[in-house]
């Protein structure tokens, strides 16, 4: 996994989704986050691979309660890293 997480590119901007990381330097799986919070397994991969059409709050709320986190810890925007300098 990359130190910044999972990039999904929007145009010159992107996601990072960074749950992935919290989970290895956590040492937690999958399946203990989705019994802890209480939030479908199919839900947490997307979180993890950044395949989302949208973000649930609520799921982002119980995912940082429990990971003890803030939301930028899990899911990052970045503006411009791709705007070349000349631009």
């Amino acid at each position: 996994m990359k130190k910044d997480g999972i990039e999904f590119r929007v145009g010159d901007s992107a996601f990072y989704f960074k749950l992935g990381n919290i989970l290895e330097e956590k040492k937690l799986s999958k399946n203990k986050l989705c019994q802890e919070t209480g939030t479908d397994y199919k839900v947490i991969t997307r979180y993890l691979t950044g395949n989302l059409l949208r973000i649930d709050t609520i799921v982002l709320a119980r995912l940082c309660e429990f990971l003890d986190c803030e939301m930028t810890d899990i899911i990052d925007f970045k503006r411009n890293v791709y705007k070349k300098e000349n631009d």
